[in-house]
């Protein structure tokens, strides 16, 4: 016969897991089963509006750690993702968005997933228990102490995440625990922990739900926030965007043009003499500079375009 929570052992994983909140039964779902498919959807959708008040409620910790990733970047570092199964996978997603967007390097803001690449695409069985694997794979990308690294596990519990935040630790990394459980074990291991608790699934420990888009709304708080902060953008455009495809080379055009009020043919002009690069050309005309005085003028400022128009006294 099966043994349920009731009946664990003290110290068994069974105990461990029966208090979170994230594992619990959600009453206003039991009888889910019986309902028909619009009255599943409207479950879900109670279900998942509690999501960002439980997110607010954890802003001044976001803001911390945003606020290291920014000291990180200025110092060299990078931001390391680390995560299993669903939170690794979240944590992927964020950070293959970062250079796309922004402009930033390869490898600025690297993600890190218990049982490798094949774990993208299906489940490695076991590879989450394993602290060891988590340090294995800090050390394998030469973790330094000017990175920064976030551990994300819905539970709190992950054995990957701890041993990769207790090796980090060690390194003197600033760390970050991002949970959904007051109680997670990962805080332990962590300089700031981001805590957000989101309550019971719809389904039962199906923490891919709620647990799932509270992690996804902290991590594009914690790179959007960062990246503003190193001047990636200009008012709210995103000037540092790379026109990687026609899409892009589209929005690097109108980013241009309501930056500057300029025609489309000519933010096209500009573009094309820099390289499609937004930010350069709103400088060039902005400020009526040549096109390597204009980029001087952005250096000086750090690559902050509103600054370096202040410093010149166009803006």
């Amino acid at each position: 016969m099966t043994k349920s929570n009731h009946d664990a052992t003290p110290g068994s994983i069974s105990e461990e897991m029966g208090v979170l909140t994230s594992e619990s039964r959600n009453p206003s779902t039991q009888d889910i089963d019986l309902l028909p498919t619009l009255g599943i959807l409207e479950k879900i959708n109670d279900a998942d509006s509690g999501v960002p008040t439980a997110v607010r409620a954890v802003l001044p910790e976001i803001a911390q750690a945003a606020d290291k990733a920014v000291d990180a970047f200025k110092a060299g570092g990078r931001l390391i993702y680390m995560g299993a199964g669903t939170s690794g996978r979240i944590g992927l997603l964020d950070a293959v968005e970062c250079p796309p967007t922004y402009g930033v390097p390869e490898g600025m803001v690297v993600p890190l997933i218990a049982g490798g690449e094949e774990a993208v695409h299906r489940a490695q069985e076991g590879a989450e228990d394993s602290p060891e694997l988590g340090e294995e794979d800090l050390r394998k990308i030469q973790l330094t102490s000017k990175d920064m690294v976030v551990g994300i596990a819905a539970s709190g519990r992950t054995p990957y995440v701890t041993g990769g935040l207790r090796y980090a630790r060690k390194l003197g990394c600033t760390t970050v625990a991002l949970a959904c459980n007051k109680s997670a074990t990962i805080a332990k291991e962590a300089d700031i922990a981001i805590l957000p608790e989101v309550g019971p699934e719809v389904l039962t420990g199906s923490t891919r739900m709620k647990a799932g888009t509270a992690q996804k709304l902290v991590l594009n708080m914690l790179t959007t926030a960062s990246m503003i902060r190193i001047g990636k953008s200009f008012y709210n455009l995103m000037v540092d965007v790379k026109a990687t495809n026609l899409k892009l080379v589209d929005r690097t055009r109108r980013i241009v043009v309501e930056a500057t009020g300029v025609s489309y043919e000519e933010a096209d002009r500009v573009l094309d003499r820099c390289d499609h690069n937004a930010k350069l050309a709103i400088m060039i005309i902005l400020s009526g500079l040549e096109q390597e005085e204009a980029q001087a003028e952005l250096d000086n400022a750090d690559g902050f375009l509103r600054l370096a128009l202040q410093n010149i006294g166009k803006n």
